[in-house]
């Protein structure tokens, strides 16, 4: 069984941010550059909260307000749902569909030191999966 730490150590551990002052269009410019749905939302080293696609969707863009105006504190979740680095994939999927999110800040010793995304869980998943067939497979055709 998989830890987050593990899957961290395969993808990365690059952990973007935005401050909370910072407006909605520099956040999602900032995503959109770094191809990803969420930024953790930092005052100096302490998390106070996180900002995804859904929350410029649901707090921007359906609300009629203007990103370029609109500072991330005023949309952004400030009781983040997170995972540390020794929990299972499989206790994540289960915070994840639980708290249905998308993604979560991986926190240890009250650091960020990574973030993860239900894509990189199934992902994971996927990959033991494939290996699991394969090594079905070999054993199948080395018994006849």
């Amino acid at each position: 069984m998989a830890t987050i730490g593990q899957l961290l150590d395969k993808k990365g551990r690059e952990v973007l941010s935005v401050r909370p002052d910072e407006t909605v269009s520099d956040a999602i410019k900032k995503m959109a550059d770094k191809n990803v749905g969420s930024l953790v939302v930092m005052e100096g080293d302490k998390l106070v909260g996180i900002m995804t696609e859904r929350h410029y969707a649901r707090n921007v863009f359906l609300k009629g307000r203007a990103s370029p105006t609109t500072p991330v504190r005023d949309i952004m979740e400030s009781k983040v749902v997170f995972v540390r680095p020794d929990q299972s994939v499989e206790e994540a999927m289960a915070i994840m569909t639980e708290k249905a999110v998308r993604h979560l800040p991986v926190i240890e010793q009250g650091n960020v030191v990574g973030m993860i995304s239900i894509g990189d869980l199934v992902k994971d998943k996927i990959s033991d999966q494939t290996f699991v067939i394969e090594q079905l497979v070999h054993y199948i055709h080395g018994t006849r």
